[in-house]
């Protein structure tokens, strides 16, 4: 195992001075030995029927032959883990210069595609820090004469992934407007390209053997839907019929869940699905999650919602976490 920079980590999340925990190797291989549930879709061939079931059952699945290289998520990978490895205060202050938000501690909210931190606390505190780069922003950044060489090697492939990624999310869109029988013109405002960023994440290990800590604390994400791509390591759980069940991570491959907007859009056929993040106490864990959202103003209609724009319910999570510290915004517009 190599040495972790702890100085790295935002001041909350080092370490004591005391001598760290050796690792337990048998408990860091217990996830490796736990059968994985999630169903599979072949990108390959898309059954229709398949899909519907998929989504109405679970609202997550496996995505395999999905066209992305598997030297493209190394690359991203290593890049991602020597820029978590800069100082904490250097990820603070290059972040003006480039179109990469950094966070850490708490969810980010989003406001005009660009990451808004708020000040941790003990009751929202998340044992995570994060990169927030909206696509859009990438294309339109020029290279400044002092930008940092790994920087700028980085946007160059998440270019390259923004162009994989953006035709998976859009054929995996299609695919299930076609099976909810959805007027497909319309639709296509429901899903706006121009909308799409990634979040990369490093969940620091922790060695507190007394304490659980929570990586990512319960969710649903707001988007259509997300596409994550993570490391061996681990960690990822969704609730399905009242019980957490883990997602092994299996090289290769992607987990497509689906948000909150796709259960308004599919007039709750399809759900969207709870998760966490739980925190390995040896090894650090990273992951690339894709998101795309509607269009801003285009009005989403539903027979159980009233109809409301996704600038309308942007505002009312962030209400929500303002004055109750959780995301309730789908009850909100949800029609009696």
């Amino acid at each position: 195992m190599s040495k972790l920079n702890f100085e790295s980590y935002p001041p909350l999340f080092r370490p004591p001075k005391d001598p760290i925990q050796k690792s337990d190797s048998i408990k860091s291989k217990e996830a490796c030995n736990k059968l994985d549930m999630l169903p599979i879709i072949d990108m390959q061939c898309l059954d229709l029927v398949n899909v519907d079931r998929v989504c109405k059952e679970w609202g997550i699945f496996r995505l395999v032959n999905h066209g992305v290289p598997i030297n493209l998520f190394k690359s991203l990978q290593e890049h991602a883990k020597k820029i978590f490895d800069m100082s904490y205060e250097f990820k603070q202050s290059f972040i003006s210069s480039c179109p990469i938000n950094y966070f850490w501690g708490t969810p980010a909210l989003t406001k005009a595609g660009v990451a808004v931190q708020r000040e941790p606390s003990s009751r929202n505190l998340d044992w995570m820090e994060g990169f927030h780069v909206p696509f859009s922003q990438l294309y339109n950044y020029h290279t400044l004469v002092d930008d940092h060489p790994l920087i700028h090697s980085f946007r160059n492939l998440l270019k390259d992934y923004s162009e994989h990624i953006t035709k998976i999310g859009s054929t995996i869109f299609e695919a299930m407007i076609k099976s909810l029988e959805l007027e497909e013109q319309t639709s296509r405002e429901y899903l706006d390209q121009s909308t799409g960023l990634v979040r990369i994440y490093r969940y620091p290990r922790h060695n507190n053997a007394d304490e659980v800590i929570r990586g990512l604390h319960v969710h649903t994400d707001s988007s259509v839907l997300s596409i994550l791509s993570e490391d061996q390591v681990g960690g990822l759980k969704f609730l399905k019929d009242d019980r957490w069940l883990d997602v092994q991570p299996i090289s290769g491959t992607l987990i497509v869940n689906l948000g909150d907007m796709m259960q308004v859009i599919s007039d709750d056929k399809y759900k969207s699905v709870k998760h966490k993040v739980e925190v390995n106490k040896q090894r650090e864990r990273f992951s690339i999650c894709y998101f795309v959202f509607p269009q801003e103003n285009t009005l989403i209609h539903s027979s159980n919602y009233k109809p409301f724009t996704y600038n309308d319910f942007r505002a009312q999570v962030q209400l929500d976490l303002q004055t109750v510290g959780r995301k309730i915004a789908l009850q909100s517009f949800k029609l009696n």
